[in-house]
């Protein structure tokens, strides 16, 4: 996908979520039973779980004066300089060829599903596709026919949760076969981060084609699935929404999956859907997401090998940044309250009793898990944008 394309995207959507997502945002994973419980209940209890008494506090990264501000010192950044080896086994043997490969890769998934992103349940619900309305509109020069999907997830086994995973697709209106299609993790139609977005609100008129724009003058189409449909983005969710389902509303496990894990399955579930749309072409699927929504691309990219390109914008930790560097977010401030649901339970232990150094693995093996597709990573300057950091262990960008 050409670069162009791919630096709208991140600009369009990525702009608008440079802030902290607010608490406005329409989901049909929100906590609605008797197991409802308070972020901060559930955090402690995973802590009491883990036998975790304290946590090292995150950056402060709104006050530079704060005496837990982040560094950006280059000087100060690797405490822990030596990376785990992607081609070497944890009995020390080298990867020397691509049996060996297939191996290793089920070695490092391991270690991210146990001690980083959580473990997906052997057996997840079904989950069954209907188009609810299908709208014949025009995207600037564009005329695209556009279905607006919900996915419903089987929940006979626990019908107190309920999980209607949102989806919409446009194609070309007269395409003459399936076309690619770039997914990105979103907001419903009408809404933006921050809730409903005006009437008659328009974007700058220097602001140029947007990125949706772009991929239709390609011939391809352009999809939005809505993460929090799949699961609410808060610890007080985790009853609910696709973890709580699959859990029965009862507590999480200390290896059981998080919020980026469960986004990920969604649009795994997606990729389902497209390979019964006669107007897509499911072996040409690309993901994109900014922020949280690029580390819950880049967990997607990873584990499911069937999307054929990634976009991953501003993940920061927990997503392409590594973890073992001290640059802008580190490991405390995912195990906070405020963002530990993302993670597995077993995340939370690397910002108490032991170090970013004492994870198995790290971001890198997490990119490699992709190969040999394309992964585009991106970040703003680091002027501006410094607290996901863009470098290598090497201080490279």
């Amino acid at each position: 996908m050409p670069n162009a394309i791919l630096r709208s995207i991140g600009w369009s959507f990525g702009l608008a979520l440079t802030l902290p997502l607010g608490a406005v945002m329409p989901t049909s994973a929100a906590p609605t039973t008797s197991t409802a419980v308070t972020t901060e209940q559930d955090h402690q209890e995973m802590m009491d779980q883990l036998h975790v008494t304290t946590l090292r506090p995150g950056r402060d990264g709104m006050n530079m004066q704060s005496p837990n501000a982040p560094n950006y010192d280059e000087a100060k950044a690797n405490p822990y300089p030596n990376l785990p080896d992607p081609l070497t086994f944890h009995d020390g043997k080298p990867v020397r060829n691509t049996k060996d490969w297939k191996r290793r890769r089920v070695e490092i998934v391991r270690d991210f599903d146990s001690e980083v992103y959580g473990r997906v349940p052997k057996h997840t619900p079904g989950v069954t596709w209907t188009v609810t309305k299908t709208t014949h509109e025009k995207n600037g020069d564009y005329a695209v026919v556009t279905k607006d999907l919900v996915g419903h997830v089987d929940n006979s086994s626990y019908p107190a949760v309920n999980v209607d995973i949102q989806l919409s697709v446009s194609t070309p209106e007269g395409a003459k076969g399936p076309v690619p299609v770039m997914m990105e993790f979103g907001f419903p139609r009408g809404f933006g981060p921050f809730g409903p977005i005006p009437s008659g609100w328009k974007p700058p008129a220097n602001a140029g084609p947007s990125w949706q724009q772009q991929v239709l003058a390609k011939g391809w189409g352009y999809a939005t699935i809505v993460p929090n449909s799949v699961q609410a983005d808060n610890g007080a969710g985790l009853r609910q929404g696709i973890i709580g389902l699959c859990a029965k509303g009862a507590l999480r496990k200390p290896d059981d999956w998080g919020a980026l894990r469960a986004w990920a399955w969604g649009a795994s579930r997606a990729l389902d859907y497209f390979e019964t749309d006669h107007d897509v072409d499911a072996r040409q699927v690309g993901l994109e997401g900014h922020s949280r929504y690029g580390k819950a691309t880049l967990v997607a990219m990873a584990y499911d090998p069937r999307f054929a390109i990634a976009f991953v914008s501003s993940s920061g930790e927990g997503g392409a940044k590594l973890s073992r560097r001290d640059f802008g977010e580190t490991v405390e401030n995912l195990a906070s309250s405020g963002e530990y649901h993302w993670m597995a339970g077993n995340f939370l232990k690397y910002a108490g009793p032991l170090t970013w150094g004492d994870l198995p693995v790290d971001s890198h093996e997490l990119i490699a898990l992709c190969a040999p597709r394309p992964v585009f990573i991106s970040a703003g300057s680091m002027n501006g944008d410094a607290w996901v950091d863009a470098r290598d262990v090497h201080g490279r960008r």
